[in-house]
């Protein structure tokens, strides 16, 4: 049997460190009407685009990431008792916006199946910078973004959730959305896509779990309806799972 090709796939977007800091919560704030967090340990795990490069390798996708240096920063206190998060704290610097030489250097030296955009719009990428990507990328991109004025080119899918889609201002043709609606499924040019009813623990990272399998699904199978079925599946996977959740080789292998 003839092995299968390893796709390759150039990712760009903002990467972070989800820092999870859990504790027990025995009792209220004599200070202000909080609960107060008894400290036992911090989780780190690497979230945002990075999250979509450790989903996509686990597909055996060969990924080469370009990404931002100064960090980003999401720190979640959590009641470990509960699995309750008590608050969330950002930090973040002033993000460098991405060099043009680093993408160009990137295509010079590999050819891609595809490109996949993870863009938490904080300044890192452009409307621009997405466009030149189009005008000059003839493979399929895929691009999930918090920005509001989207644009269509016939290569491009656009992953976005129901709050993002409602908060756009210019929409793109109806072939090029996807748009995931939580446990409803996925609407694609008219038509719901339904999910698996599982117990949901966590949503987040689940958007990145579900655009590296829908890329994937894509390259394999040149099908988008397909790839969304595999997609659901694959973040029907990842809410079951507490914080950001990287696939395993094997449920990769059985999607």
């Amino acid at each position: 049997m003839q092995p299968q090709k390893q796709f390759k796939v150039l990712l760009i977007g903002e990467t972070c460190d989800d820092e999870y800091v859990y504790g027990d919560v025995e009792r209220i704030s004599p200070e202000a009407p909080v609960p107060v967090l008894k400290y036992d340990r911090t989780e780190i795990h690497k979230g945002m685009s990075a999250n979509v490069r450790a989903n996509l390798e686990s597909f055996g996708v060969f990924v080469n990431h370009i990404t931002n240096k100064k960090p980003i920063i999401k720190r979640r206190l959590v009641d470990k008792g509960s699995n309750q998060q008590l608050m969330r704290v950002d930090i973040e610097s002033e993000i460098d916006s991405l060099k043009p030489s680093e993408v160009k250097s990137a295509f010079v030296h590999m050819q891609y199946d595809a490109v996949v955009i993870s863009d938490y719009d904080k300044g890192y990428l452009n409307s621009h910078d997405m466009k030149v990507f189009c005008d000059n990328f003839k493979g399929p991109i895929f691009i999930d973004t918090k920005k509001t004025e989207l644009f269509s080119y016939p290569n491009v899918y656009y992953k976005i959730n129901q709050r993002e889609y409602d908060n756009l201002i210019v929409k793109p043709n109806i072939e090029n959305l996807i748009v995931t609606l939580g446990e409803m499924g996925v609407a694609y040019m008219g038509n719901i896509y339904p999910t698996d009813k599982v117990n949901v623990f966590d949503v987040v990272g689940a958007g990145d779990t579900f655009l590296a399998a829908l890329t994937y699904a894509m390259l394999k199978y040149g099908d988008v309806p397909t790839a969304i079925v595999v997609a659901n599946k694959a973040s029907a996977i990842a809410v079951q799972h507490y914080g950001c959740y990287t696939l395993s080789d094997e449920e990769a292998e059985n999607l």
